[in-house]
């Protein structure tokens, strides 16, 4: 069986929770032909893209999928590019706000995954969860850790790709002002474990 590591953040901006670690904790422990390794991954630049390599060269997976919140959205989103930026609107989890910087100083502007993004935002349709395939990771900590792994990954076999999530009913519900835009838990794991399906 082959592996795919699969990441999730924790909680930022006084959060108590993330809508993709509470997703990564509800999924299996197989999903198609994977067996699934969890991680969770903290809010910081350039730490959360250290820790998730690691996990990589000792794992040694097939595939490094990483789950992420964005709220606002009102579907899954599989990201098809990582761009060569960090522009922290908030800082992270360890008090970092670069501005306008280089994640890979004269790297790539961007770079594509190779995962089947369109074929996964189609299944996640088909199963009745709204997706669509999105090209833009934000330039906070998300697309700082998809970059870094595109980066770090594109010459080997080891396939990259990001997910973003919308927040939790729970989530949205907590907020000072309506949120119009959630998914449950349950829809968000479906919605995952058919975009896995799509890999091949």
């Amino acid at each position: 069986m082959k592996k795919l590591l699969l990441t999730a953040f924790e909680p930022f901006e006084g959060e108590k929770m993330n809508s993709s670690l509470l997703t990564l904790i509800s999924l299996p422990d197989a999903i198609g032909d994977f067996r699934i390794i969890k991680m969770e991954v903290p809010v910081i630049f350039g730490f959360a893209a250290k820790s998730v390599i690691d996990s990589a060269l000792k794992f040694e997976p097939d595939v490094i999928l990483c789950l992420g919140q964005a709220e606002g959205r009102k579907e899954v989103t599989p990201e098809k590019i990582g761009i060569n930026l960090k522009n922290a609107r908030i800082p992270d989890n360890a008090g970092l706000e670069p501005m306008n910087e280089e994640i890979v100083p004269g790297g790539p502007d961007g770079i594509f995954t190779k995962l089947p993004v369109w074929d996964m935002a189609q299944a996640m349709r088909d199963a009745g969860i709204p997706s669509s395939v999105s090209y833009s990771a934000g330039t906070f900590v998300c697309n700082d850790l998809f970059y870094s792994l595109l980066e770090r990954f594109t010459e080997t076999d080891t396939q990259v790709g990001f997910i973003h999530l919308p927040i939790t009913p729970d989530q949205a519900a907590s907020r000072p002002e309506p949120q119009p835009f959630s998914l449950t838990v349950e829809q968000m794991a479906a919605a995952v474990e058919e975009a896995i399906k799509c890999i091949r």
